[in-house]
């Protein structure tokens, strides 16, 4: 969906254009669009009938470049795609939440400075989003909803660190992992042995 819609957007255009404007999006970080793939991808889009190319030229020793533009079948697509985001609750997956499923698999001490240091790092990630949002480079050159975007990141950010902070606080305190009937069965309670918990 990001390259048809980049390529709508700022067609006719090169793919090293549509790959420069992702790469400054940061969406090889939030939207999975590997900088790579990005020339593979066009082509594909191209073979599957979304996307078509104008032009190709080569200027001196450089590589040839092609230039896209995007079909009616791919506006179609975009839409359609662009639609499904919008409407719908799609959750990502995160593989921390995977690790945090066997809380009790780690000594109190260590889920404490993992908790805290997970914190430490959101927090300044958070900080770089609000210098980036005051930054020329978002005011002047970015459509108002990438600093949007930066504000629904910043405070997704914000509540994961206070979420951080709290659950290391409980479990620094001694909160029981597991219901009373669970504690006793054997394999969950290896955090709680590990620092002398039951």
């Amino acid at each position: 969906m990001m390259i048809l819609g980049l390529v709508k957007w700022m067609q006719p255009v090169h793919g090293y254009d549509v790959r420069r404007e992702l790469l400054s999006w940061g969406a090889d970080k939030w939207a999975n669009v590997q900088p790579g793939s990005i020339y593979h991808a066009l082509r594909k889009l191209g073979e599957e009938g979304l996307l078509r190319e104008v032009a190709t030229e080569r200027v001196g020793a450089r590589r040839a470049r092609t230039t896209y533009e995007i079909t009616l079948k791919g506006v179609d697509e975009f839409e359609t795609l662009l639609r499904g985001l919008w409407w719908g609750n799609h959750q990502t997956s995160d593989p921390f939440v995977a690790a945090f499923a066997f809380l009790p698999a780690l000594p109190r001490p260590e889920a404490v400075a993992a908790l805290r240091s997970r914190g430490q790092v959101l927090r300044a990630s958070v900080e770089t989003m609000r210098a980036s949002m005051e930054s020329s480079w978002i005011r002047d050159s970015k459509p108002v909803g990438v600093s949007w975007m930066y504000e629904l990141w910043i405070a997704r950010g914000e509540a994961e660190v206070a979420w951080c902070e709290r659950v290391a606080d409980r479990i620094e305190a001694g909160v029981p992992y597991l219901p009373e009937g669970l504690a006793s069965q054997d394999g969950w309670n290896v955090g709680e042995e590990a620092d002398g918990r039951h």
